[in-house]
């Protein structure tokens, strides 16, 4: 899987990778996208992980969180559980 950024910075996404990643269908995952249902959470990494980001996905009652290089290449992936999340919520 690989994340690239539009003109604007903003993270573009394959829609079907993603709902794979999720364990939901791409009707299921739009329909939420389009209902508001999907959080998601990136963070830049500091330290020895500078240039990595960290994204978190949650959709209804599947959470996602992928580790990406600077050039957008996954490097860790896990699915988690919504209760686990950081501070039970995903912006």
């Amino acid at each position: 899987m690989r994340f690239d950024r539009d003109t604007r910075g903003e993270w573009i996404v394959d829609p079907d990778d993603f709902a794979r990643k999720l364990g939901v269908t791409t009707q299921q995952l739009k329909g939420a996208m389009m209902l508001g249902l999907v959080q998601t959470r990136i963070e830049m990494r500091r330290g020895a992980d500078r240039g990595r980001s960290r994204v978190m996905v949650q959709c209804r009652e599947a959470a996602w969180q992928g580790l990406f290089d600077r050039a957008g290449c996954l490097i860790h992936e896990c699915r988690l559980s919504p209760d686990r999340l950081p501070g039970n919520t995903v912006h």
